[in-house]
């Protein structure tokens, strides 16, 4: 093991406030009635409609203006009546691009650093657009990482094995010398797996017990 890569949303990071609050914040000025949790449960329908699209549609293929497109698409479904969706819509991608709304776990620190101080290359590879650049450079110490891999910009999203591929051409390890770390089962641990990389499945929820590398925290990285 010589590269330790992260998964982001979930794993390293989380939005601060929570989507729902944050889509019902936005729903209400706008127009919208709809309670938080309806605007959470509408929001996790059309997230899980729409991953299942992208991947039997578009092959994972993607790049900043279709990023774009996918998370209009998801919230017009979600914030359904709003008077102006488009409006809101801008203020939710802002929103969701700065780091201000968004926070470290607990455990991210502190595992960060002690492998970082072991010699080992540290990254990390989302199903995300440009904006997490910005959302990792006001987040230490996300902000000192140069391997930050993200799909809008590879062209690719996991759990595609191009994904793998395509950072893999970018590092100067095998895919055997690469650890995944993330907390969806099919997009980090499988699909990381059947790239060839070594995976570990970050499972908070202790949701699984059927992954052989599990942890809950991130404390339990070796």
């Amino acid at each position: 093991m010589r590269c330790v890569l992260f998964d982001a949303v979930g794993t390293l990071i989380c939005p601060h406030p929570p989507v729902a609050q944050a889509y019902s914040s936005v729903a209400r000025r706008y127009g919208s009635s709809l309670s938080e949790p309806e605007v959470g449960e509408r929001f996790r329908r059309a997230f899980a409609r729409k991953e299942a699209e992208d991947g039997a549609s578009h092959g994972c293929q993607t790049d900043e203006a279709r990023e774009r497109r996918r998370w209009q698409a998801i919230v017009t479904e979600v914030l359904e009546g709003v008077a102006d969706v488009d409006a809101a819509f801008d203020d939710l991608w802002r929103h969701f691009g700065t780091s201000a709304n968004w926070r470290l776990f607990d455990d991210v620190s502190d595992t960060w650093n002690r492998l970082a101080a072991r010699g080992l290359e540290l990254g990390v590879a989302s199903n995300f657009d440009q904006r997490l650049w910005q959302v990792c450079g006001g987040l230490p110490p996300l902000d000192r990482c140069e391997r930050l891999f993200v799909s809008s910009e590879l062209g690719v999203r996991k759990p595609s094995p191009n994904f793998f591929r395509a950072i893999e051409e970018r590092l100067p390890f095998t895919g055997r010398e690469i650890v995944l770390v993330g907390d969806d089962w099919t997009n980090d641990y499988l699909a990381a797996q059947a790239a060839g990389w070594q995976a570990v499945f970050l499972d908070r929820g202790a949701e699984r017990d059927d992954a052989p590398v599990s942890v809950r925290t991130l404390r339990e990285l070796p």
